[in-house]
């Protein structure tokens, strides 16, 4: 009697081991244009340091590297982000500029206030 045939090619092929991920399709995100985070940046220090008066340094820098960066998101076509960033930034850049002003002419205001009057003498 002729051995029997081998079992048929095709059977089960058991699934490969778990804790492999899927290969993602798909596209990268975009980057995050170095301007706009520094605009961001130097804008927050514009508004910490208001009180220093250095924000009418700070506050112009951060306000133009957002416009900067603005642009450059715009022109970019997508393939740079960060426009939120950028934006802020010039706010933050604005905000600081102004409160530094402010804060410049309400010691300046004290100060010519409480040099015109008057001390009182014993």
């Amino acid at each position: 009697m002729p051995p029997p045939p081998p079992p048929p090619s095709g059977g089960y092929v058991p699934p490969p081991p778990g804790g492999y991920a899927p290969a993602a399709a798909g596209y990268a995100a975009p980057r995050t244009d170095g301007l706009a985070i520094a605009s961001l940046v130097i804008g927050i220090l514009s508004l910490v340091c208001a009180v220093a008066c250095l924000g009418v340094i700070l506050g112009p820098t951060a306000a133009i590297m957002g416009f900067i960066s603005r642009q450059r998101i715009g022109s970019s076509g997508g393939t740079v982000g960060g426009g939120t960033l950028a934006t802020v930034g010039l706010v933050l850049g604005i905000i600081g500029f102004i409160a530094s002003v402010g804060w410049f002419f309400l010691i300046l205001s004290g100060i010519i206030t409480s040099s015109n009057s008057p001390t009182p003498s014993p």
